[in-house]
């Protein structure tokens, strides 16, 4: 049995770092993929000439960008781990006597000189435009969907909206969630989605929306949006919105319109859930952007009572009138089309036409006449409902499901069931490097193993 012998130390020592991390680590598989070296160059002007040398912002950046992909999202813990770990100091260009930088440095960085040039979305669109020049992205179909995120926010600690005034607030002394806040009141994704106001307010916290969606507890949330190419599921855009339908919908179209603006990529056509079928939405799809929306359509037009629904009417494009089954004609109201406010445009049925029908029991047994309602842009929604019969329809609803897989990878993996940063810019912050994160892994995984023989690699 041997025994550990206690000699004096050594004077001097050979350590070479580059030899203790093993090849098939996941630190450089993602190194090989990740280029910072603009970094620098790109923040140059934010920095002041004189003074004592900051922090290396490539460093901060690489530290950041690894803590999320291992999961380690607190910086006090992230600071800890490439103390002690040799494969992280690795990754962050570090040697074994280099001083590691300071939790707080992060914290002054992120609210100061990244949160002014919002550098990490052009690392974003940078590892996005890797994954393009790998051939991960196919451009042809996109799918689009939204995950709740909790927020930094305690609902014992919330207000009734009723208790609760914007006009108490004070922009110069309030904290910088609250500052956001304002900010953001007439965003289309924030205060401009919904004039409806919640049951609760976080005074901390004003843009998260206190939801009840999971059909269980409410809670404060923020909502993840999703933009993916489905070939092999990269994220081709990532935007932070309230937790509500409405600017989870225009939060979609910022994606698709800022994918064609950065990359030059427009989706033939795009798969997401029935939450994304209203009228407006489809045609902004079909009339706007000429993608054809693999949709379930939102239409409470069916009845189950027995009677006619809109469907058993015919549509007559030419004379703007429907045709009903017993061959009446129901013209166009007279008001200007969508004068209602909802974009609905009524057909009203003769009353003498009415009267003597034999169908009129299976019609209109309770009123004198028939009425139909459409909406303007019926007829993106009939693009929609035509899509749906189609083969390939059952193909882009499995396919869906891949970002839902992205989520699930999200909260269980990457573990962001809760956000620690307040406010819309720190949920955009924490997102956007989650984003990075789950790239970076599908990209370095699927650069190992070639995309023809992992076409159902999963990251």
């Amino acid at each position: 049995m041997g025994r550990r012998k206690s000699e004096q130390g050594q004077l001097f020592y050979a350590f070479d770092l580059e030899a203790v991390v093993p090849d098939d680590h996941q630190v450089r598989a993602i190194a090989a993929v990740l280029d910072l070296s603009w970094v620098r160059a790109e923040l140059a002007s934010h920095y002041s000439r004189t003074g004592r040398p900051s922090i290396d912002p490539e460093l901060m950046i690489r530290m950041l960008i690894l803590g999320y992909v291992f999961a380690i999202r607190s910086e006090r813990a992230l600071c800890r781990e490439v103390q002690v770990n040799l494969a992280y100091r690795w990754f962050c260009g570090l040697g074994i006597e280099d001083k590691i930088p300071d939790h707080s440095a992060f914290t002054r960085a992120r609210n100061e000189r990244f949160r002014e040039h919002d550098v990490f979305r052009r690392v974003f669109e940078r590892v996005v435009a890797a994954c393009i020049r790998a051939g991960l992205v196919g451009g042809e179909g996109f799918a689009v969907d939204a995950s709740l995120i909790a927020a930094d926010a305690n609902k014992c600690r919330s207000k009734p909206c009723a208790e609760w005034s914007i006009l108490d607030i004070d922009p110069k002394t309030a904290e910088r969630a609250v500052q956001d806040y304002l900010a953001t009141l007439g965003d289309p994704a924030w205060g401009g989605a919904s004039f409806a106001t919640p049951k609760f307010i976080a005074p901390a916290d004003p843009a998260a929306q206190w939801t009840g969606a999971l059909r269980n507890a409410a809670f404060f949330a923020y909502a993840d949006n999703y933009l993916i190419d489905v070939k092999f599921g990269i994220i081709m855009d990532v935007e932070a919105s309230r937790a509500i339908r409405q600017a989870e919908v225009g939060a979609s179209q910022t994606m698709i319109e800022r994918t064609e603006e950065t990359f030059g990529l427009k989706p033939e056509w795009l798969v997401a859930d029935t939450a994304y079928g209203a009228a407006p939405n489809l045609h902004f799809l079909v009339d706007q952007k000429n993608i054809a929306p693999h949709i379930p359509v939102i239409d409470k037009s069916q009845r189950d009572d027995g009677t006619f629904s809109r469907e058993d009417f015919i549509y007559d494009e030419t004379h703007d009138c429907y045709i009903c089954p017993n061959g009446k004609v129901l013209p166009r109201s007279r008001g200007v089309p969508g004068s209602r406010g909802d974009g609905m445009v009524s057909y009203f049925a003769r009353t003498a036409d009415c009267r003597g029908c034999p169908l009129k029991p299976k019609c209109c047994a309770k009123s004198p006449s028939r009425k139909i309602a459409r909406h303007i842009h019926e007829a993106a929604r009939d693009v929609a409902r035509a899509i749906a019969k189609t083969p390939a329809y059952e193909q882009t609803r499995r396919d869906r499901k891949k970002v839902e897989m992205l989520f699930a990878h999200l909260k269980r993996i990457l573990r962001m069931g809760r956000l620690r940063l307040r406010g819309p810019a720190g949920a955009q912050f924490e997102f956007t490097l989650a984003a990075i994160a789950q790239n970076l892994r599908r990209l370095a995984k699927l650069t190992l193993h070639p995309p023809d023989a992992a076409a159902q690699c999963v990251a």
